[in-house]
């Protein structure tokens, strides 16, 4: 019995992700939630707003006198723009099957406590070095470089009240308390997972459990869609801050890499950049501040959970926000590469960002077929330069069809909700 369709609606939170994915085949249907949250500075509409309005859509969908549910919901990976809504407690009143989240929650995996203790200890001291830096009166761009230090580094931290109720700790579940699975798993084979619905297949391709990828988090020269992000290549801003001295260590050796390493795999130009990085005086200079919190957000980037959802050969790629470290771990496995490779459906990476979306994927994998890319994405004033106009030129080029979550599109398979609240393609199944 194949399935009859694939649908799946973006809401548009805005700069954050929240995708519900419905798989029907006859009678039945099988849900998927993937990430439900936005980011502090970017907010379309508020965001119970919007988790009211997927319950409400999972209410219509259950059958009388059974309370909404979801099969599965997929937490890819723990900034607040992609869990955060997870937080409210309207998610008690709906039944879930499995949580799956990225493997570093793990407080049973000992590579992932190292892991998940130095990200959390490196967003908090940064988060601690931010309020120490000095603010200077009248230095519009010193103020804006803290604020924007600030604003990633509590995003790194996540919302702790969404992960208790995705796991189900402290009180917090939903109508039900879940199966967890932490992926993807070390066996290979248990990263498939089959779904109830026959030819309704989950391929599970990352993160890497590679400490070493995990750390590769810029791109060299010829795989980027600019020379050098703006805050890196700047110079300092003009002289120290007072204040007290700053926290020590920022980052955990896990990230550390020899400068031979680094000058074979990250390039020249971020070898320049970490070479500019004194951290240990780093609350003297705003301007290595948000460098290094530019770093931190591609480190929990790239532990998103990054899946193919195979129904019967229509293939619909999630990425979560994975950056360059995690799709090399991706494009150079050719098992993994084909299965990205021509697919009806591109959730577009960090929000179009110039390295979440490697131009190799695009030129050479993503196919000149006609892919719909779906863009979560809300206008942040001081990211002016996401969604990258570079990258969405490269993808018009090969012929994809760019639903964005800011001004959606209606055609023959897109539907628009009322006040562009959601956006939606439905693939029929071959």
């Amino acid at each position: 019995m194949a399935a009859n369709s694939v649908t799946v609606r973006m809401y548009d939170v805005g700069f954050g992700d929240a995708f519900l994915v419905t798989v029907r085949q006859d009678d039945l249907a099988w849900r998927m939630l993937v990430d439900c949250g936005v980011h502090s500075l970017g907010k379309a509409r508020p965001l119970l707003d919007v988790v009211r309005a997927i319950i409400a859509d999972l209410t219509e969908a259950a059958a009388p006198g059974t309370p909404p549910a979801l099969d599965v919901v997929v937490a890819t990976h723990h900034h607040a723009d992609h869990i955060t809504g997870f937080a409210y407690d309207d998610w008690t009143a709906v039944r879930v099957g499995e949580v799956w989240v990225s493997f570093v929650e793990d407080d049973a995996d000992e590579d992932a406590v190292v892991l998940k203790n130095g990200l959390t200890r490196a967003a908090r001291n940064l988060n601690t070095l931010v309020g120490r830096a000095a603010m200077t009166p009248g230095d519009e761009t010193r103020t804006l470089a803290l604020g924007l230090a600030g604003a990633l580094a509590v995003n790194s931290l996540g919302n702790e009240d969404a992960m208790d109720r995705l796991l189900g700790r402290n009180g917090k579940h939903f109508l039900n308390v879940p199966a967890i699975r932490y992926l993807p798993e070390k066996f290979a084979l248990l990263n498939v997972i089959r779904t109830p619905l026959p030819g309704v297949t989950v391929h599970v391709l990352g993160p890497s459990r590679d400490p070493g990828q995990l750390a590769r988090m810029n791109p060299p020269q010829s795989a980027r869609w600019l020379a050098l992000q703006e805050a890196l290549a700047a110079g300092p801003d003009g002289g120290p801050a007072s204040g007290p001295a700053p926290v020590g260590p920022l980052f955990d050796e896990i990230y550390s890499v020899s400068p031979d390493e680094a000058g074979q795999v990250i390039g020249i130009e971020l070898l320049s950049t970490l070479a500019s990085l004194d951290l240990g005086t780093l609350a003297d200079d705003a301007v290595e501040i948000l460098a290094a919190a530019s770093i931190l957000e591609r480190s929990v980037n790239n532990t998103s959970i990054f899946f193919v959802l195979d129904v019967d050969g229509t293939r619909l790629v999630f990425v979560g926000d994975s950056q360059q470290g995690a799709w090399d771990h991706v494009l150079q496995d050719p098992a993994a590469r084909a299965l990205v490779s021509d697919p009806a459906f591109y959730k577009v990476g960090h929000h179009g960002s110039h390295n979440a979306t490697p131009r190799d994927y695009v030129t050479h994998a993503l196919g000149n077929q006609g892919a719909y890319a779906m863009l979560p994405y809300g206008k942040v004033e001081q990211w002016g330069d996401i969604p990258n106009e570079h990258l969405l030129t490269a993808l018009a080029g090969m012929n994809a069809r760019i639903v964005r979550a800011d001004a959606p599109v209606a055609d023959a398979r897109v539907r628009v909700g009322p006040g562009n609240l959601w956006s939606e393609i439905t693939f029929p199944a071959p």
